[in-house]
């Protein structure tokens, strides 16, 4: 008898939206999502990413048992949970007899919940005694948090979601948003739709589909927001665009703004910014003659060795005119992780302490320590992310315990990453999924509760906290990051404090929450009157919500007054600094990075749901089509790609949405699917002198063609996790390979590798093996003349894999009769042919995947658009932008350039 489905509501894992979700399971499985249109956040929308959280997490890929190592050179074997946390206690314990607390250090995830985040800070700050506890948040925000506190007086977001469709004018700077954050932007959309004489400006180098919306583009050359932003004040200086009354009363500092920005003249700014002064004008005129002006940024402006600069030169231009706290006005920052905001809140940056306090404060860190009764809070500073693993490269860490991130991946310079990781004498790793980069350096690997699997809060960008309900059991002996924090921490007292009362002992995350949450009363983001049954009861609540509070507060400092010592805001004067690398004759062209539109961070929850794969299957290196012509290069050539740091070999591909003299990358390809340490072994580990977030936004690079004249392609049905696990370390020895997982209902493995000469007949034989090629129905032609081979697997009328090798012509056709499933018979005398174009009878390839939630090929959109659909009849009779929209903006494109086209 099928046990019956049950529904549970929660929110989303994956951007700092905060979407809500309600989760369909049988009490053992997830079976399938659905927004949650209760939920203030999302209204009922999920983004392409959420609407797939339940064909993710492939048990392939998961931790299920805690593994152990007890030398660097020896494999891990499972162990219990005793001997895994006592043997975790004891080394801790004895590095820090003997080398003091600064010897170890915790580098913790925006992914986690903000009861899990308490229990590091206070295992890190009142058991451990260090300040050595960061997060991958210091990638992403850290800029922002500077940029608040600097400007504002506190690190909290003063606007809310509404705002988005309140406003007058809306400038995004730095933000992709169309696919970073895609159900705000469909708010957005809407909003625009109703009251279409809404401005919408967008700062990016790129043209991304979020231009798409824009009255206005400023494709401003990476780097030089901060001259921008000091120009269009400039202007409005100028033209009287300025609130003179809100600065005299409720800002500090103006004078000194004022000075600097007489310099930045609207012809120098141009110039500077590569765009042609008439947009600047216009720009200018926008924001001053609104009525409401709100701003939108992410990592365009966070990720640089100014991002501080650049998001307080943003809010100067908030301040001057008077456009916040108040409807549709304001600067408001979107958090890149879930749960960011609720890092930030608890203290998970080295130089916070929870309650959005400062170690540097001798107050706050006598709160804290009254509080959690004991002696003191460390003073000495703790170390940031990039300074972190310095100090793990240097020697100076010898102890660190890594939760729920990915730094073999997510950080720049990846080479010393890696020589960090495996030269540190204890590494810990507190992971959901066995398969990341980083796990492959653990000597004890501890598993991990995700999501669906446990519970909790979270809080998203707009300040609302949100309940995250466990629906399913997680697998396994996999436990929630909170109770292994508290596990560990309480064998560790018996080192550090024996017969003291211990300082863990929570048995609930709610217990946590309970804690932690009086340390946030009097401050900036009070939430005491907030608790799990007010949250049930009532839906997400935005903070502050002060003991007595009846309702969360939408809106900040509407009465002008801001949390500093004088009660005024603050203009912040920083003269505009140009990038570290810049352009010159060695290193030619700025690399940027940045998200796809169905994947997030490294892959290693996106990378197991072979949809995702379908809107972008491989990394690519995007180049303007002059570029291209320029160097002699056709799409799909290989090309060796150069930063000061390392080199990869990838593809190209034209993308005219760049300038002549940038290309861009994705983010999320790390070593597991690409060969060479991933995309961030070209990025540089310079940082922001205040915030400390890296520079990983712009890059000095050069290409060059790169022959390899040995081409391997080969597909794999079933599998998928445990066969990349198994091949990705064959393939060590080639220039370029590349994984990635194709398929919808049925997943199969993809590999494509290159290299300058072919490989010995042994390894062949091995990877047929691996693939199912070895023996049974497999069709097979070998030329070893020419080293080249093939191998064809035919079952019950269906391809289910195929090896070229030296010879790859078919691969796309071939690939696209597996995804058709059935076979002609007919075409099996051609299966093993080298032909570039599908025989004929056959279906052509679809390429890439429009709309993943209707599974619309591209070259059926455009098919529809041939025959005289505009975006209405195309949603009508494909389907394609009915669900959750992300393929909109796409088609939109699509049907612009179909005159051109034809």
């Amino acid at each position: 008898m099928t046990r019956p489905a049950r529904t549970t509501a929660s929110t989303c894992c994956y951007c700092g939206v905060g979407c809500g979700v309600l989760i369909e399971h049988d009490g053992e499985r997830i079976l399938g999502v659905a927004g949650d249109s209760s939920h203030p956040a999302n209204l009922g929308r999920l983004c392409s990413k959420g609407t797939t959280l339940h064909l993710t997490g492939d048990l392939d890929a998961r931790a299920l048992h805690p593994e152990l190592r007890l030398g660097k050179g020896l494999p891990r074997s499972r162990v219990a949970w005793d001997s895994a946390l006592d043997h975790a206690a004891g080394v801790f314990a004895d590095t820090l007899r003997q080398h003091g607390p600064e010897s170890v250090a915790f580098y913790v995830s925006g992914q986690l919940l903000t009861e899990d985040y308490y229990a590091f800070n206070k295992l890190a700050r009142a058991l451990v005694g260090t300040n050595n506890l960061d997060s991958n948040s210091r990638l992403c925000m850290s800029s922002a948090v500077v940029g608040y506190k600097r400007s504002l007086g506190a690190d909290a977001p003063p606007c809310c979601y509404e705002d988005i469709e309140q406003t007058d004018c809306l400038l995004i700077a730095g933000s992709n948003m169309a696919y970073a954050h895609p159900v705000l932007f469909r708010r957005l959309e809407e909003a625009r739709a109703r009251r279409p004489q809404m401005k919408v400006i967008v700062v990016d180098p790129r043209r991304t589909d979020t231009c798409e919306l824009a009255d206005l583009h400023l494709q401003i050359l990476p780097g030089t927001d901060v001259a921008l932003f000091h120009g269009l004040l400039h202007l409005l200086l100028r033209d009287g665009h300025v609130d003179r009354g809100f600065i005299a009363s409720h800002t500090e500092g103006f004078d000194a703004l004022e000075a600097l920005v007489q310099d930045y003249t609207p012809a120098q700014v141009a110039e500077r910014c590569g765009i042609d002064v008439r947009d600047l004008f216009a720009c200018a005129q926008m924001i001053g003659g609104a009525a409401s002006f709100l701003s939108l940024w992410c990592m365009g402006l966070n990720q640089s060795t100014a991002g501080s600069a650049k998001n307080s030169a943003l809010i100067n231009l908030h301040l001057a005119t008077g456009q916040i706290g108040r409807v549709g006005a304001g600067p408001f920052s979107l958090t890149g992780q879930p749960n960011a905001m609720g890092g930030r809140e608890t203290g998970s940056l080295s130089n916070l302490l929870p309650g959005h306090r400062e170690v540097a404060d001798p107050a706050h860190r006598a709160e804290v320590a009254a509080y959690w009764g004991v002696p003191a809070v460390p003073a000495q500073p703790g170390l940031s992310a990039i300074e972190l693993f310095e100090a793990v490269h240097d020697g100076r860490i010898k102890a660190l315990w890594i939760v729920c991130t990915n730094p073999a991946q997510s950080l720049p310079d990846q080479q010393r990453v890696h020589q960090a990781l495996a030269a540190c004498p204890f590494v810990v790793v507190q992971e959901a999924f066995a398969t990341t980069e980083t796990c492959r350096h653990a000597d004890l690997l501890l598993p991990a509760a995700s999501w669906g699997e446990k519970d909790g809060t979270v809080t998203n960008s707009e300040r609302r906290i949100s309940r995250v309900r466990q629906a399913v059991p997680a697998p396994g002996e996999a436990r929630p990051d909170w109770a292994i924090a508290c596990d560990f921490a309480r064998r560790l007292e018996r080192h550090l404090r024996p017969g003291a009362p211990s300082l863990f002992d929570f048995q609930t995350p709610q217990a946590l929450f309970e804690e932690y949450k009086a340390l946030t009363a009097g401050r900036d983001l009070d939430y005491s009157g907030l608790d799990y049954a007010r949250i049930d009861v009532h839906g997400p609540q935005q903070w502050p919500f002060p003991t007595g509070a009846a309702t969360g507060t939408a809106r900040l400092y509407a009465a002008g007054r801001f949390p500093t010592p004088s009660g005024r805001a603050r203009f912040i004067a920083d003269a505009y600094v140009p990038p570290i690398e810049s352009r010159d004759t060695r290193y030619p062209l700025t690399l940027n990075t940045g998200r796809l539109r169905d994947h997030w961070h490294g892959m290693s929850r996106t990378g197991t749901a072979a949809r995702l794969f379908g809107h972008v299957e491989q990394p690519l290196l995007g180049l303007h089509p002059q570029t291209l012509a320029q160097r002699g290069l056709v799409e799909g050539e290989l090309v060796r790609v150069r930063s000061r740091r390392a080199g990869l070999v990838l593809p190209v591909q034209a993308d005219p949405s760049l300038r002549p003299e940038q290309a861009f990358v994705p983010m999320h390809w790390g070593d597991r699917f690409l060969k060479g340490l991933g995309i961030n072994a070209l990025t540089l580990p310079a940082r922001d002198p205040l915030s400390q977030q890296p520079e990983l936004k712009h890059a000095g690079i050069e290409i060059e063609r790169v022959d390899l004249p040995w081409h391997f392609f080969a597909l794999a049905e079933g599998r998928v996790q445990a066969r990349l696990e198994a091949v990705r370390p064959m393939f060590e020895g080639f220039d370029y390979a590349s994984f990635s997982l194709a398929g919808r209902d049925r997943a199969a493995l993809v590999i494509r590798a290159a290299r300058q000469d072919a490989p010995g007949s042994e390894w062949l034989e091995m990877i047929d093996r691996l693939l199912d090629l070895a023996d049974g129905p497999v069709l097979t032609y070998d030329d070893p003349r020419r080293a080249v081979g093939k191998r064809v697997r035919v079952e019950q009328g269906r391809l289910l894999s195929l090896r070229l090798a030296g010879e790859t012509a078919a691969r796309d056709w071939l690939k696209q009769l597996w995804q058709d499933g059935t076979l002609d018979p007919a075409l099996r005398p051609w299966l093993l042919a080298p032909l570039s174009e599908a025989p004929r009878a056959t279906t052509a390839p679809a390429g890439k995947t429009l709309c993943n939630c209707m599974d619309i090929s591209q070259a059926r959109v455009c098919a529809g658009i041939a025959a005289g659909l505009d975006l209405e009849g195309l949603k009508r009779e494909l389907g394609c932008g009915t669900q959750c929209g992300s393929c909109i903006p796409e088609i939109r494109r699509l049907i612009a350039r179909q005159p051109v086209d034809a």
